[in-house]
């Protein structure tokens, strides 16, 4: 097995980070790393206030995930926080470096030291680790400038701040080896006690954290046994044997002992490591006395004795299995169920054909004469009458004969014989059972429960060997809960959720560093108080006059950008005010011409005034002046037009291009007129759809083509789109407006069907939007129906739709990175970050809805495929930066689009449309509902 070691007073000793090595080996190995942001700011200072004085998070700035769980797991040890909060530099230190190596810790410290401050007292909901990490970074790049992989930095974590509190300690005091807190802190010792080649040996050694094999056991007990035995136990007590081995027992344990589970093996065959996913319990208070020198002897005595009734635990499950799967063939049945089905066979009554009633004249004939007669003519294929069961043949399986002195002895045997094995069983369980609560309680009596440990935290990897996503599980004993830390998320657990995402064995988490802490000794968790008042303190009290004022420093910035914010909120709603009252005379003059029983006394509106006849009473004649496009003469017959149609935003860009257009109508005809008009619109189109609007003036929802424009569309698909527009046959209200319409209808014609793909790319394209309609649908049914069963609609039905366009936006995306092209991997990279991504923590929520956990495993499940695939470097490293986003399972709502602002609609044209839906949907049922 791999081993790191540090040296500590001239000591080689394990390193305590090894826990993070171990886990992430081969992660992102023979890859360039280059920093990438994983968390993108929300714009909205408010988005990113802290709540009270809940616990802050920590922003992952690129594949940092691993640092934000270590360091919340060393600042929740409240002596620790202390010790970093509370250090001060060497008062040479201007003298330094005298090496490089406290060039670097000490730079490392005070970034340490102003993290550790910010998550006490500051007002954002996170805060950014960069300047810390930047250094552990910089202090790994090789000549090449080439990125180190991370578990190389991350492994000397410990071994700088020892470094660092070593040269205090050694200005402090005038001892030759001065006591240095981070050693006296996570380092104990060990005796090793063995026999190599016959001849016996002790040593005593000191270590950081302990590593502990996860293959082949059930709990953390069984994993502690065998790490502390090497060998054959035997070999160790006989005074002449030529055999190797030796036991580990604890001599000082230190007050906070991390164990590192190794769940990560290197596939030979494979030629690369894999994760192991088997389960593994461990306790919320681990005993270690059983593993202490001072009761060795009485542990090697209980070890003998658990080995003998492990030994004769075994015989008594090889006894129960053959009760259980009994019989000689590759089937086999409990023994009991084969006694019962004999018992039923014997007891069972014959039942013939005749007797089930069919006619004998239906059946053929068996009598000598017939079947003479049969094999003197030819044989005639009657399938039917040939197949019949014969009517001496029973209808089940039964006894064709027994007497009632045979059946009486039979069922008597069976009977008993039944019972026997009942009972046997039954004996063979209690005697199992008792002896797994012997073992269990072997351990229990009062002399080996003096040695408590407390489980702190817990390190949790989600993902695969060569990547995934980190996060920790870590007990507040102020409030006895646990929380869960996941980067800038900090939520309130259970013990529930820790066991189902820490022991493995379910989906692809589970732990690979355990941290528990003396339980007796409080001083690591004991809060600061007040010398004067007793009373403890809290928050930016418990930082040090210079952390103080850096802090508050800190927070006086981020009330400043609340502020702005506010003032910007305020500038955009008072601009908004005012361009609404400007843009109303021109939004007026367009709808008049969108209606036909304008009002003569508008504005805009004059009646012509060279008018010699009047029209027909079912027609109108109205001349409109819109500014700066001209006017108009609308002659129409009533209802010749669809008044609903020509308020639309694209009608009326329609109306303006061809008024715009007039011009060249007028001297070169219609043809050259809608191509004046079309070229217009177009130009008008590709403006707005550069244009940064506000959700609520989306031009997307309000034009078809700027959609297209916006999302690549095929020029072909714009410009048939286009077309269709221009020959819309509302356009036939004058008659300048009637030719154009009829060239736009001649060159529509002579697109084929086949040049234009449209169906496709709507069903793509319309997938996003549609995504987060059904997101807040669902969101805002969901608060509805919390006001009554009859406020709402079906709710299952929302999430299935919301459900099933997630999949089907997963699978576009895994097709367009599957597809290798860079512009296409980023277009199905940007999907997954944007819509899927953010909306994750929506199904897993609630965890009652169990359609939508599966759903995000399968998602996942999906991209996680991609691991054991040959693909190119950059691909790789793509994966490897996105998949701890995608296996993130923090249930945190993030940030997302909100849907563009639909049309207002009357009540009744509401009530219509969602009839014709609920229709449709009757019609064809949704799979699974």
């Amino acid at each position: 097995m791999k081993t790191y070691i540090i040296k500590v007073n001239e000591k080689y000793i394990p390193s305590y980070i090894q826990v993070l090595e171990a886990s992430i080996a081969e992660n992102k190995a023979c890859l360039k790393r280059t920093p990438t942001e994983v968390w993108r700011d929300s714009r909205n200072p408010y988005d990113r206030k802290r709540q009270d004085k809940a616990p802050v998070g920590l922003k992952n700035v690129g594949n940092t995930c691993w640092f934000s769980a270590v360091i919340q797991s060393l600042f929740n040890l409240l002596e620790f926080r202390r010790l970093v909060l509370n250090y001060k530099p060497p008062s040479n230190a201007q003298d330094l470096p005298r090496n490089q190596k406290e060039h670097r810790n000490l730079p490392f410290m005070r970034e340490l030291r102003y993290l550790f401050a910010l998550l006490v007292g500051t007002k954002r909901k996170y805060v950014d680790p960069s300047r810390a990490v930047e250094i552990l970074k910089d202090a790994f790049k090789s000549n090449d400038s080439q990125q180190q992989d991370v578990s190389e930095f991350t492994h000397k974590l410990l071994d700088w701040l020892e470094d660092a509190f070593q040269m205090r300690a050694e200005e402090e005091t005038d001892e030759e080896k001065p006591k240095n807190p981070m050693v006296e802190l996570f380092y104990g010792r060990f005796l090793a006690v063995g026999v190599l080649e016959g001849k016996k040996f002790e040593n005593t050694e000191m270590f950081g954290q302990y590593p502990l094999q996860v293959n082949g056991f059930k709990d953390l007990h069984e994993c502690l046994e065998a790490a502390m035995i090497e060998g054959e136990i035997e070999s160790l007590h006989s005074e002449n044997s030529g055999k190797s081995g030796q036991e580990h027992w604890f001599t000082k344990l230190p007050p906070v002992l991390t164990f590192e589970l190794s769940r990560f093996e290197f596939n030979q065959a494979l030629g690369r490591p894999e994760k192991i996913h088997n389960k593994l319990e461990f306790p919320q208070v681990l005993y270690l006395d059983r593993y202490m020198h001072r009761n060795r002897e009485i542990t090697r005595i209980k070890r003998e004795e658990i080995k003998r009734l492990k030994d004769y635990l075994t015989v008594l499950q090889q006894r129960l299995e053959r009760y259980l799967s009994y019989g000689s063939g590759p089937k086999r049945f409990p023994l009991v169920d084969v006694l019962q089905y004999a018992l039923e066979f014997a007891s069972s009554k014959p039942v013939t054909t005749e007797q089930q009633g069919v006619p004998s004249s239906e059946l053929p004939s068996t009598s000598p004469a017939s079947i003479a007669a049969i094999s003197s003519r030819s044989v005639i294929h009657k399938p039917f009458t040939q197949s019949r069961i014969p009517p001496d043949l029973p209808m089940h399986p039964a006894p064709r004969h027994i007497t009632e002195e045979e059946l009486s002895v039979l069922e008597s045997c069976l009977h008993r014989w039944r019972t026997e094995i009942e009972n046997d069983t039954r004996d063979l369980q209690e005697s199992i059972s008792r002896i797994h609560r012997t073992i269990e309680l072997m351990y229990s009596d009062k002399s080996m429960i003096q040695v408590p440990y407390r489980l702190h935290a817990v390190l949790v990897h989600e993902g695969q060997a060569n990547a995934g996503h980190y996060w920790a599980y870590i007990f507040d004993h102020r409030e006895n809960r646990w929380m869960k830390y996941n980067d800038i998320a900090v939520t309130k657990s259970s013990w529930e959720e820790l066991v189902r995402d820490s022991f493995g064995g379910y989906r692809n988490a589970s732990a690979y560093c355990l941290m528990y802490i003396n339980d007796k000794a409080q001083f690591l968790i004991k809060e600061e108080l007040n010398k004067e008042t007793g009373q403890a303190l809290v928050g930016i009290e418990t930082l040090p006059p210079d952390l103080r004022d850096f802090v508050e420093e800190d927070n006086q910035r981020f009330e400043k950008e609340l502020e702005e914010w506010d003032a910007q909120l305020a500038q955009k709603a008072l601009q908004e005010k005012l361009l609404t009252q400007e843009s109303l005379p021109f939004i007026l003059g367009i709808c008049i011409v969108l209606f036909s029983n304008v009002h003569t006394n508008n504005l805009f509106l004059q009646k012509p005034e060279n008018t010699t006849s009047q029209p027909p009473s079912n027609q109108q004649v109205v001349e409109v002046a819109i500014p700066h496009v001209g006017k108009f003469m609308i002659e129409s017959k009533e209802g010749g037009y669809d008044d609903e149609i020509m308020m639309t935003p694209n009608m009326q860009g329609i109306i303006m291009a061809i008024g715009k257009s007039r011009n060249v109508y007028d001297r070169c005809g219609p043809e050259a007129g809608f191509f004046k008009a079309i070229k217009l619109e177009y130009s008008r189109l590709v403006k707005l759809a550069q244009e940064d609007t506000p959700p609520e003036t989306d031009y997307r929802l309000h034009h078809v083509v700027v959609y297209f424009i916006q999302n690549q569309a095929p020029k072909k698909i714009i410009e048939k789109t286009l077309l269709e527009q221009f020959g819309d046959r509302n356009l036939s209200f004058d008659e300048r407006c009637h030719n154009i319409m009829k060239v736009a209808q001649a060159k529509l014609e002579m697109i084929k069907p086949e040049e234009v793909n449209l169906e496709e790319y709507e069903v793509k394209c319309l997938l996003r939007d549609s995504l987060l309609f059904l997101i807040c649908a669902y969101q805002n049914n969901k608060e509805l129906l919390s006001k009554g069963p009859n406020r709402g609609h079906d709710e299952e039905l929302i999430s299935h739709y919301r459900r099933e366009c997630l999949l089907k936006l997963n699978e576009q995306a895994a097709e367009l990175f599957e597809s290798g092209e860079d512009r296409e991997v980023n277009n199905g990279l940007i999907i997954m970050n944007e819509f899927i991504v953010p909306f994750l923590p929506l199904l897993l929520v609630d965890e009652m809805e169990e359609k939508d956990i599966l759903a995000v495993e399968d998602m996942r499940n999906r991209w996680c495929s991609y691991l054991g695939q040959e693909m190119e470097s950059n691909l790789q490293e793509k994966l490897t930066d996105f998949l701890p986003k995608l296996l993130d399972c923090s249930t945190e709502i993030k940030g997302f689009h909100e849907p563009p602002k639909l049309p207002s609609y009357s009540t009744h044209e509401l009530c219509e449309r969602f009839a014709r839906i609920m229709l449709s949907l009757s019609r064809t049922p949704a799979d699974g509902r």
